[in-house]
């Protein structure tokens, strides 16, 4: 502490914008930021989560309503930001989506809008937010996934856009390190937030899946240590970030999890849950979680 009481740390008078901060990962790493200082630009699509959670972190933050597809309102929140707030220093880029079902049985224009909120939305928040990162050789985290390393029958677009995300963030590394600025890929794996909840209670063959899944891919980490990995990782602009950190040797295995012995080991399984997947995905009629906010399709 200082010695006027307000919290001290690297984080200290920072300003960290997070997309999908209304719930779940971003409201946590938003809170745990705050604590340690961060001033905090919350951008989202519920703008009563929103308000309410601004108020709980009390003065010196600032929210706006933004869809990451859509490029004008993450303009106006980034403008805002730094009208209101000064600057800003980090970015978690953390907006995301998982639709239901698969390429035979779902809605395609529920693919396509997961690929659109998981990956072109990390890219409109990098494009939009690079400008002001450079003016303060700031860091810019995004949120991939352990899905990027290993398919998963009934999650192709999700782990498409994962996958996308993380060679996004590899490349966009090289292009932004002379201007001074970080960029690092987070690679959770499931974390206890409404969009796991709600896809195992939608589809119970997908969470019997799940569970036969080799560890560490099928434990399921508390927000609260994923919140802690992502604010770790903005306080040492950390080139990678796996949670749980055993996340880590799967991808250094990745190679064996997409080869021809994998597709046979996955596909016994598969060769069961898939049926039982599209069937509870075409009975279930939607395709997101109830949870999801103003999904296009």
């Amino acid at each position: 502490m200082s010695i006027d009481g307000g919290p001290t740390g690297r984080l200290a008078g920072r300003v960290v914008l997070v997309t999908g901060a209304a719930r779940g990962i971003g409201a946590h790493t938003a809170r745990l930021a705050a604590a340690r200082g961060a001033r905090l630009s919350l951008v989202g699509l519920e703008p009563d989560r929103l308000a309410a959670l601004a108020t709980e972190l009390g003065p010196g933050h600032a929210w706006f309503t933004a869809d990451v597809t859509d490029q004008a309102a993450l303009a106006r929140a980034v403008d805002g930001t730094v009208a209101a707030l000064g600057g800003i220093d980090a970015v978690v880029a953390n907006a995301g989506v998982a639709n239901r079902g698969t390429i035979a049985v779902g809605d395609v224009e529920a693919l396509a809008h997961t690929v659109q909120v998981n990956l072109v939305g990390v890219m409109r928040t990098a494009a939009a937010t690079v400008p002001a990162l450079i003016d303060r050789g700031g860091y810019l985290l995004i949120v991939s996934s352990a899905a990027a390393f290993a398919a998963l029958p009934g999650m192709a677009a999700y782990c498409a856009s994962k996958a996308g995300v993380e060679h996004f963030g590899t490349a966009i590394r090289l292009e932004l390190a002379h201007r001074g600025v970080a960029v690092g890929t987070a690679h959770p794996s499931w974390v206890d937030t409404d969009l796991v909840r709600e896809a195992r209670a939608d589809l119970p063959a997908f969470d019997t899946a799940l569970a036969k899944l080799p560890w560490p891919m099928r434990r399921t980490t508390t927000v609260a240590e994923c919140a802690e990995a992502f604010v770790r990782a903005i306080e040492r602009r950390s080139r990678r970030v796996y949670v749980p950190r055993a996340v880590g040797a799967v991808q250094a295995v990745r190679s064996l999890l997409v080869s021809p012995l994998a597709d046979r080991l996955v596909g016994r399984t598969a060769r069961v849950t898939v049926p039982l997947i599209e069937e509870q995905a075409r009975a279930l009629g939607r395709g997101f979680g109830v949870s999801t906010p103003q999904v296009r399709p």
